[in-house]
């Protein structure tokens, strides 16, 4: 294992996903259901998928784009949904 690697992907991901919504929706949905476990097994789950189908988009899309490229696309999209939702149109 690479534990540089490790703990640069632990660091980016754990601060970029610090009080975001997705905390905000697990917050609120533990205080709703009374529920602590479920919802941390749901939340959990659901982000093993999204990460999963994420990194290996990520494998594929290394074989045909070069890695500046897909920093590139991602930056832009980030961009474009960020202008679209403080105009409303999302």
């Amino acid at each position: 294992m690479d534990w540089k690697i490790f703990l640069a992907t632990f660091g980016a991901i754990f601060f970029a996903e610090m009080a975001d919504k997705t905390q905000l929706v697990g917050l609120t949905m533990a205080a709703k259901s009374q529920k602590p476990w479920a919802v941390w097994l749901g939340s959990v789950s659901a982000y093993l998928i999204v990460t999963a189908i994420s990194v290996l988009l990520g494998m594929l899309l290394s074989r045909y784009l070069k890695p500046e490229w897909l920093k590139v696309a991602g930056g832009v999209i980030f961009v474009v949904m960020g202008v679209l939702l403080l105009f409303d149109k999302l």
